[in-house]
């Protein structure tokens, strides 16, 4: 399926909304303006009210604005995930990504925040579960990973490695893997 590097399997959401593009944003915007504006020129050309064309109500234009924003999120959200699973091209969060979990490591901390988490590791083996793939339905059922958990199906070895330009951030050695905290065995 991916035909890209592979960021993350479980991406948390806010994971995933920080890593939106510009593009992102536009795809919000535009589907949130686009409802307002069909119900706008469907009025203007086929009035609800007879002949004379009257302007929609402002609770229908806040509906249908309100019900376009939540789409081009969840379509936006989905094309973002998309990127996180390697299955568009991605690297501009390839990079980002590389550099925020080497940050943690190098300070021996979780990459995935788990010793923040107050799920014990039996639960947050099932949110794992229960939000993996879960974008594949988003159109049905939004399901959103808000746990923090280690079951993001990457392996943290490919952060050890240099990669050109890396150097250049000044982070130090990392901590061993052994050493960081809340990592599964």
């Amino acid at each position: 399926m991916e035909k890209f590097e592979i960021i993350d399997q479980d991406p948390e959401f806010t994971k995933v909304v920080r890593y939106f593009r510009p593009t992102d944003y536009l795809t919000v915007a535009g589907f949130g303006l686009s409802g307002p504006a069909w119900l706008y020129l469907f009025e203007k050309y086929e009035p609800a009210q007879g002949r004379k064309f009257i302007t929609p109500p402002k609770n229908l234009m806040g509906l249908t604005l309100t019900l376009g924003l939540t789409a081009g999120f969840l379509v936006s959200y989905n094309e973002s995930t998309k990127r996180f699973w390697g299955v568009t091209e991605n690297s501009r969060e390839v990079e980002k990504d590389r550099y925020e979990v080497k940050r943690l490591l190098s300070e021996g901390k979780n990459p995935y925040g788990v010793e923040e988490s107050a799920l014990s590791p039996y639960l947050q083996d099932v949110a794992s579960r229960h939000s993996t793939k879960s974008q594949l339905l988003m159109g049905f059922v939004p399901w959103f990973n808000f746990a923090k958990h280690p079951y993001h199906g990457v392996d943290l070895n490919k952060y050890y490695e240099t990669r050109s330009g890396e150097e250049s951030w000044g982070l130090g050695d990392l901590v061993s893997l052994d050493k960081i905290p809340g990592l599964p065995k």
